[in-house]
């Protein structure tokens, strides 16, 4: 089945690509969590709006994404959340709570959906982060969740 990606999934492509899937992936898993939609001919318009957009968002060059890590890794992020007495959170720290925490430090604005966790952060303490800059360059982030 022939869908246009929304958003970058990883492994398949990023937003604005058209991809060949198999029937099930895409309509038990791409189209109904927003990630694709069906192919069409209307929706080669879209597709040149949504390229757009990411050419405007991604950092075009290893060396700027090499000039990015760099402010990155330098940066020291800290979150204050709610805990219970034995560290555990209550929920856990998302994309968007780390995003905004390296903005709020000083740090260079970044795309939430750029930011990878191996596993859902629900303690406190310090945690590594990987944020993907580029298909060649990832920076490793620092957080420190601390009990507000």
């Amino acid at each position: 089945m022939k869908i246009i990606l929304t958003h970058e999934v990883s492994g398949l492509g990023a937003a604005g690509d058209v991809v060949d899937v198999k029937d099930g992936y895409a309509r038990n898993y791409l189209v109904p969590r927003g990630f694709a939609i069906h192919w069409t001919k209307g929706g080669e318009k879209d597709v040149e709006q949504l390229r757009r957009g990411r050419r405007l968002r991604e950092i075009a060059s290893i060396e700027q994404a090499n000039e990015v890590k760099a402010q990155l890794e330098a940066v020291r992020v800290r979150l204050l959340t709610r805990s219970g007495e034995s560290g555990r959170l209550f929920g856990s720290v998302t994309q968007a709570d780390i995003a905004s925490a390296i903005k709020e430090a000083g740090g260079p604005d970044v795309d939430k959906r750029r930011i990878e966790l191996g596993s859902p952060i629900k303690t406190l303490g310090a945690h590594q982060v990987s944020v993907r800059l580029h298909a060649e360059v990832a920076a490793k982030v620092g957080v420190e969740v601390v009990a507000a």
